[in-house]
This record gives C-alpha cells, sequence and structure tokens, in this order.
C-alpha cells in the first residue's frame, strides 16, 4: 500500500462506533444538565468542532438522539434541541401511573409473595445510611420502580414501563437537584414497600400514586426555574461559550 492511500482509508466501524457512542453520550449529557437548552439550534459543523471529531460520528449521534426525541432536524435551519412538551410529559406521568399501580396491586396478591429483599436492602435503611448525592439517588429512584414492575414477572409491562422511563429521564433527574426531594424519595419508598410487604393493595396502590403526582409537579415547576436560570446564564450554554472564545 502507498503511503498516499493510507490517509484514504476508513477507521475501522469498531473505532467508529466507539467515538460516535462517546458523542452520543456527551450529548446527552449536556442536554440533560441543561448546557444544551431547549430550542437551542447549532449545525452539524459547529457540534463537530466542539467534540473535536468528523462529522460523521456527529451525525450518527444526533440521528440516534433524533430517534430518541432529544433532538430535532430542519433541512434549512440545521438541529434543534427538542423543546420541552410538558403535556406529553404528563401523558407519560400517566402511563407511569397506571403501569405502577397495577404492578403494585399484583404483587401485593402474589402467592408466593414477590422478592424486595433488594429493594428493602436500599430503601429500608437508617438515615444515617441514606445516600445524599442526586444523580446516585436519582438512578436508584429509577432501578426501584423498574423492580417493582419487574417483580410481577410480567415481561411485557416491565418493557413498555423502561420505555416511558427512558423517555421521562431528562425531567425525571431534575427531581433531585433538591435535598428535601431526596429525603422525600427515601420516605416515600419505604412507606410503599412496607405496606406491599402488608399486603396493603389499595392502600399502596395510593401511595404509589401520591407519590409519582407529587414528583411531576416538582418536575414542572423545577424544570421552567432551572431553564430560566440557564437563559439568564449563557455561560451555562457550551455552544455559547465557544462562539465567545
Amino acid at each position: 500500500m502507498r503511503p498516499s492511500d493510507i490517509a484514504s482509508v476508513k477507521p475501522p466501524a469498531s473505532k467508529r462506533q466507539n467515538l460516535t457512542e462517546r458523542i452520543y453520550q456527551e450529548l446527552k449529557e449536556r442536554i440533560f444538565d441543561f448546557q444544551l437548552l431547549p430550542g437551542d439550534r447549532f449545525s452539524e459543523n459547529e457540534m463537530a468542532e466542539s467534540m473535536q471529531a468528523s462529522r460523521t460520528p456527529v451525525r450518527e449521534a444526533l440521528t440516534r438522539l433524533q430517534r430518541e426525541g432529544f433532538v430535532e432536524v430542519s433541512f434549512r435551519s440545521g438541529w434543534q434541541v427538542r423543546p420541552f412538551d410538558f403535556e406529553q410529559y404528563e401523558q407519560l406521568y400517566d402511563v407511569r401511573i397506571v403501569l405502577e399501580m397495577a404492578a403494585v396491586k399484583r404483587l401485593c396478591e402474589m402467592e408466593p409473595g414477590p422478592d424486595l429483599e433488594q429493594l428493602k436492602a436500599t430503601w429500608l435503611v437508617p438515615e444515617d445510611q441514606r445516600l445524599d448525592h442526586g444523580p446516585t439517588v436519582c438512578a436508584m429512584d429509577e432501578r426501584f420502580h423498574e423492580q417493582l414492575v419487574e417483580a410481577t414477572g410480567n415481561g411485557e409491562m416491565a418493557r413498555i414501563h423502561h420505555d416511558v422511563t427512558e423517555r421521562l429521564r431528562i425531567v425525571r433527574r431534575i427531581d433531585f437537584t433538591k435535598r428535601p426531594r431526596i429525603e422525600a424519595t427515601y420516605r416515600e419508598h419505604g412507606e410503599i414497600l412496607r405496606t406491599i410487604i402488608k399486603r396493603r393493595a389499595d392502600e399502596a396502590q395510593l401511595l404509589l400514586k401520591t407519590h409519582i403526582e407529587e414528583s411531576k409537579a416538582e418536575v414542572r415547576k423545577i424544570t421552567l426555574h432551572m431553564i430560566h436560570e440557564a437563559r439568564l446564564n449563557p455561560h451555562n450554554s457550551l455552544l455559547a461559550n465557544d462562539a465567545g472564545n
């Protein structure tokens, strides 16, 4: 192979896939952390320069985020972080409530009873053993609700619930930026678990519904405030920083 041919050789597919995955994860984090705000517009060239990568893996990462509903593309205006659709998020929360209430009812009626030992070991702990790192507790909270559904043994219900969880993650993690919400999560999860263990289906369903609805209301309030604050501070926008430099 001539030296001039080496530059034209494409990188191995596995290497490009790894690069695409890295860019995908970083872009998702920027969206989740409000470095890229809902409604922000950008071009593939701008993002490729920001990521210090070529346009191909950037486009592949953006296409994946588009399928997941985080960004959208226009032929004329380039890419845009998808604006928050609170009506859609509230509909997804309603789906969560229906699925999880059905799961809780089933858990209270199962014979033999469900295996909740892992959940008990995580949530029924003394206060001095509780974690207070928001992102960690957020991930734990997500698994709590998924494990309740998984414990029913209904794989299709768990699959649908997981899909809803993925689509809500961008707003749900905001619920764990305030310490009182972290403390409330431990308390409310504990109450739900104890009631399931006692097989009080109606009470467990009510506790669960209240827990999710309170989180939904808090998330909307905090999200609107955080977007407002981020727009007042242009340093929160990575592309604005790059443009300023």
